[in-house]
């Protein structure tokens, strides 16, 4: 379950008071949740094994944990079992039991509990006189019920005649609606009530001064009347003056009051009869909050619009939105890269997606401005693989053509020239590419054939073509390789997988990151000593690793912040076992930090940790690897120059360390990020 907005009583579960205005964040401690419901500063979740959780504001009660003590993580309420719905009002709940019955808790002044008192319950109550319920509704102070047989029952406060008994009184046991038979489901605004009947029709009744009940009048109606031009109707929503609507054919319907946009039509007028909402299409759910709308589309996405000053439409902003737009942290992201202070994101549907740092055109979407959240890479699309260097990016598609932009002083993007590219490029020569990887200045692909080739920056022999001198136009061919099958790209120094298993290294290795025993620079390649059985490398600033078939992890090179993970900080010009990581299953490292992901889907990190790049939720530098917090499923990691990232199972992007280029993508930008934060890429 995940959570977003104000946050004033701990009503978003995470443990803190914090306003969430970015992202959304996880409710701490909940699994298996089958359903939740939302009150004015509290929140409501039914779990699968038929128990409710609650917390944030208990005031009257309405956590229903026997206490008035206000809760910032889920609580269970006292005393239910078997439960399959549950609506929460502005500081009432209540919950449909598997035997049709309703109970009630929290707040009671109107009588909205349904006991026949006016006194708060802190513990669930059940509602007199109802059986054979099949959902139920929440209100300001009042509540609704569906039975079987498809009638509506009311309850609670009814000044605005919000209970549709033809009266003002407040009733504190359920009446009859009147007039209404085969409904099949019912939503409470603060002071009106709508319902859907069985034969696609909307009735509504109670206040109506913002047109909310879409009858284009702003009379109030004490018995239910039809909504007008609206048939097909599968799901409703009510908030404090709007209501909302989706037919069969998933088009969503809006009306009332739209000073804050949560009409969704562009505009911020009110309206008295249903308007579209504009740009959605396949919408299965619907929410009303205070002044702002929620959807669900078939595609799984959520869109929001309206007011957005607590940032409760998750939209990486605190401005409102007149028309629908995506919350921010919903991905389908298949692979990453990180560079000196920038990030790159490949989606499943083959688009590229950047942000952070933007100084040279690194980002891709044709500026030079940094972007704390994911903007489309321009013009790409069927991409397959990224590489992030220190200032520039490269794609492989699935043509096998590289593309590439952002810093090109040393002809590091490859395309003749050595003028910047804010906007992809095509690499020239070059076809049947299955893999790129970027250094500080340098790029590197390997072809389908098995060979390799470079291209960029070669002062330290960092190019593997025998020479120093600098490839501006087009790439080379790496000689001697052949049966290349991963490579990698460090400061100065490039690794790379041969199919036999063995390791090879060129270019700079003045702290031994070349693993040949030696400090001399290498302009063409050397086999790493002592490696056998390896499937993957990662090159840092001046340290190298290595992952081999049995899962264990070898380092070499500089280790003043204990990048090579062997418990010292002493130079190692050979290979050395990494302590305590087994089952290893992907590495990556840069500058002074080093990264792993086991098979269990955990992540784990060492090395310089000043900015919180290792997300351990210190900044202390760790010569042997620590596990990164809060993260599980992890299936690859990407690591920057002084920040982290990571990809889970479920596509999306986390990261932490510096932020201060909004590298991490979480809307910062911020000084560092200790512990993984959601990238907002959607």
């Amino acid at each position: 379950m995940w959570a977003a907005g104000y946050n004033g009583n701990g009503q978003l579960g995470d443990g803190t008071t914090s306003d969430r205005k970015v992202v959304p964040v996880a409710v701490q401690g909940l699994s298996g949740v089958v359903a939740v419901a939302a009150g004015f500063s509290h929140s409501l979740a039914v779990r699968s094994d038929g128990t409710v959780w609650a917390w944030g504001d208990n005031y009257y009660g309405q956590v229903g944990d026997g206490t008035m003590s206000t809760r910032r993580v889920p609580v269970a309420v006292q005393g239910l079992s078997g439960v399959v719905a549950v609506a929460a009002g502005y500081d009432h709940s209540l919950a449909v039991r598997s035997d049709g019955t309703v109970w009630a808790w929290g707040h009671n002044g109107n009588g909205q509990l349904g006991d026949g008192t006016t006194s708060a319950r802190p513990v669930p109550v059940v509602v007199q006189g109802l059986s054979g319920v099949a959902s139920v509704a929440a209100g300001n102070s009042h509540s609704l019920a569906v039975r079987s047989d498809g009638t509506v029952w009311a309850w609670g406060s009814n000044g605005n005649s919000q209970l549709g008994d033809g009266t003002t009184s407040d009733r504190p046991v359920p009446v009859a609606v009147q007039g209404l038979s085969g409904v099949v489901a019912v939503t409470a605004g603060i002071f009106h009530s709508l319902a859907v009947r069985s034969d696609g029709t909307m009735w509504a009744w109670g206040s109506n001064s913002y047109g909310q009940l879409g009858d284009g009048t702003t009379s109030t109606r004490r018995v239910p009347v039809a909504v007008p031009g609206l048939s097909g109707v599968v799901a409703v929503a009510a908030s404090s003056h709007h209501s909302l609507a989706v037919r069969s054919d998933g088009t969503m319907w809006a009306w009332g009051s739209n000073g804050n946009g949560q009409l969704g039509d562009s505009t911020t007028s009110d309206r008295k009869v249903p308007v579209a909402v504009q740009g959605l299409s396949g919408v299965v759910a619907v929410v009303a909050g205070h002044s702002y709308s929620l959807a669900v589309r078939s595609d799984g996405t959520v869109w929001a619009w309206g007011y957005n000053g607590n940032g409760q439409l998750g939209s990486g902003t605190t401005s409102a939105r007149p028309v629908p737009v995506a919350v921010q942290g919903l991905s389908e992201v298949v692979a990453v890269a990180a560079g000196g202070n920038h990030s790159v994101a490949v989606r499943s549907d083959g688009t590229v997606w950047a942000w952070g740092n933007n100084y040279y055109g690194q980002l891709g979407d044709g500026t030079t401005s940094a972007r704390p959240v994911p903007v489309a890479v321009q013009g790409l699309s069927g991409v397959v693989a990224v590489a992030a260097g220190w200032s520039h990016s490269l794609a492989v598609r699935s043509d096998g053509t590289v593309w590439a932009w952002g810093d090109n002083y040393y002809g590091q993007v490859g395309d003749g020239t050595t003028n910047i590219r804010r906007v992809p490029v095509a690499v020239q020569g070059l076809s049947g590419v299955v893999a790129v990887a970027a250094g500080n200045s340098h790029s590197l692909a390997i072809r389908s054939d098995g060979t390799m080739w470079a291209w960029g920056s070669n002062s330290y022999g960092q190019l593997g073509d025998g020479t120093t001198s600098d490839r501006k136009v087009v790439p080379v061919a790496v000689p001697g390789l052949s049966g290349v099958v991963a490579v990698t790209a460090g400061g100065n120094h490039s690794l790379a997988v041969h199919s036999n298993g063995t390791a090879w290294a060129w270019g700079h290795n003045g702290n031994g990151q070349l693993g040949d025993g030696t400090t001399s620079a290498r302009p063409a390649p050397v086999v790493v000593q002592g490696l056998s059985g390896v499937v993957a490398v990662a090159a840092g600033y001046d340290h190298s690793l290595a992952a081999r078939s049995d899962g264990t992890v070898w380092a070499w090179g500089s280790n003043g912040s204990g990048q090579v993970g062997d418990g010292t900080t002493n130079t190692r010009r050979v290979p050395v076992a990494v302590q305590g990581l087994s089952g290893v299953v992907a590495v990556a490292a840069r500058f002074y930090h080093s990264l792993a992901v086991r098979s269990d889907g955990t992540m784990w990190a060492w090395g310089s940790n000043g900015n919180s790049q290792l997300g351990d939720g210190t900044t202390s530098d760790r010569p042997v690897p620590v596990a990164v917090q809060g993260l599980s499923g992890v299936v690859a990691v990407a690591a920057g120059g002084i920040h982290s990232l990571a990809v889970r199972s479920d596509g999306t992007v986390w990261g932490s360390g510096s932020n201060a280029s909004g590298q991490i993508g979480d809307g910062g930008p911020t000084d560092s990020v200790t512990t993984p934060a959601l990238s907002l890429l959607y």
